[in-house]
């Protein structure tokens, strides 16, 4: 991916060297947290369940978040991953201005194994994750390495895809769905409350492709095997992938980000059409998505 000397977005708030002054965070390196980690990532606006989640780990017994508080110290890698999430987000920022009339900005918040957010206190193992509360992103850069080691899906576009897909969260937000959608997970059933958690996550991977689209028209970000890395991510991070690695076997009744079919489609759509108007993953019969 092309995008050094570009502009960096001014909307990063470093907290890597500060440590979470919320509840001690389950964060040992045992079973259950990987299991929170493969059932979470990209939840996006469901955050505040997250944090009841770990806070049922950590009764059971987990280890405790440790992060110093002082000066930031990181490596020449680290230090150039910072810049390419920043760029990424200005990029971000310049397409969704441009289809949006009013488009708000958001925070990207970078972290280190835990951090207090307006949806609560969150550990690194949820992921990275959007809080509709203070409409803010929240990374731990530790997430690429893992993407890469544990999920096979390693390349900076795979990067770039996690962000633009937690901006997409942040566009849900602006635009009043990912509101409408937890009302209505309120009145309906678990079975059903999963499927609109799908077809909220699905939406967010089109709007990740349709940042594609445009970025590449703007910027002519693609490089060879670019467009191979993103559609390998969203299909290791489909539910039945994820499921079938840490179950064993596959549940569909408990999806709630979609299989590794449809978070290809869905982002594949937005990459070819960068048509706003093909966003709707609402309407369709959910077999159909």
């Amino acid at each position: 991916m092309r995008w050094k000397g570009r502009r960096q977005s001014r909307n990063i708030e470093d907290r890597r060297g500060r440590k979470a002054s919320g509840a001690k965070l389950a964060a040992g390196g045992g079973l259950g947290v990987l299991v929170v980690a493969l059932v979470t990532l990209f939840l996006g606006g469901e955050a505040g369940e997250l944090a009841k989640l770990l806070g049922n780990l950590q009764a059971s017994g987990g280890g405790s978040v440790s992060a110093g508080d002082g000066e930031l110290v990181q490596s020449e890698a680290e230090a150039e991953l910072r810049d390419f999430v920043a760029t990424v987000l200005a990029d971000t920022e310049e397409v969704w201005a441009a289809q949006l009339n009013g488009y708000r900005e958001t925070t990207l918040v970078l972290f280190r194994d835990g951090v207090d957010s307006a949806c609560g206190s969150q550990s690194s193992a949820v992921g990275p994750f959007y809080c509709p509360a203070d409409s803010k992103v929240y990374l731990d850069l530790e997430f690429f390495e893992d993407l890469a080691r544990r999920h096979q899906a390693a390349g900076d576009f795979a990067q770039a895809y996690v962000v633009a897909h937690e901006v997409g969260h942040h566009v849900q937000n602006l635009l009043g769905t990912s509101t409408e959608v937890h009302r209505q997970r309120q009145r309906v059933g678990e079975a059903e409350a999963n499927e609109l958690s799908v077809r909220l996550e699905l939406q967010a991977d089109f709007y990740a492709g349709l940042w594609a689209h445009h970025a590449h028209r703007n910027w002519d970000i693609l490089e060879r095997g670019d467009v191979e890395e993103a559609l390998n991510a969203a299909s290791q991070i489909g539910d039945d992938t994820l499921q079938r690695k840490a179950r064993g076997r596959v549940v569909p009744e408990s999806f709630t980000h979609g299989t590794a079919e449809q978070r290809v489609r869905w982002f594949r759509l937005g990459l070819e059409t960068g048509d706003l108007s093909r966003a709707d993953t609402f309407s369709l019969p959910y077999g159909r998505l």
